[in-house]
């Protein structure tokens, strides 16, 4: 297990994590630390734990709303992946009708040409 010491917001922590994740935890912390600055810049001095906490909002309800995104795509996606397998069904039906269009106007070509082939006027030549 790797230790990492991050700043926020003037304080240094000294925080665990799993083995090659330092630069990500790293980035976090650096993260709340701008945020936390641009709380301080937009309301003054009004407490580091007020501070903390107004960005630890900020941040959830950032997270809450790409959280409603993702579910929103994943409908999406959802009602994409009906609308295809509904197209491929349809496809489906369409070439069974049209195979078996196909199929029923060679039957009725085959027989009109042992139709035409065994009637009297067959042996007569053009002349």
């Amino acid at each position: 297990m790797a230790h990492v010491t991050v700043s926020i917001a003037g304080r240094a922590y000294r925080m665990a994590c799993d083995d090659g994740q330092e630069e990500h935890l790293t980035g976090l912390a650096t993260e709340v630390d701008s945020r936390i600055d641009q709380l301080r810049s937009a309301f003054g001095e009004i407490g580091d734990q007020r501070l903390s906490v107004m960005a630890a909002i900020t941040i959830a309800d950032e997270l809450a709303e790409a959280r409603r995104q993702i579910r929103a795509l994943e409908q999406d996606v959802a009602n994409e992946r009906g609308a295809r397998d509904a197209a491929l069904e349809q496809l489906g039906r369409t070439e069974q009708a049209v195979a078996g269009a196909v199929l029923g106007a060679a039957e009725r070509l085959e027989q009109l040409a042992r139709e035409l082939g065994t009637s009297p006027s067959a042996g007569v030549a053009m002349g």
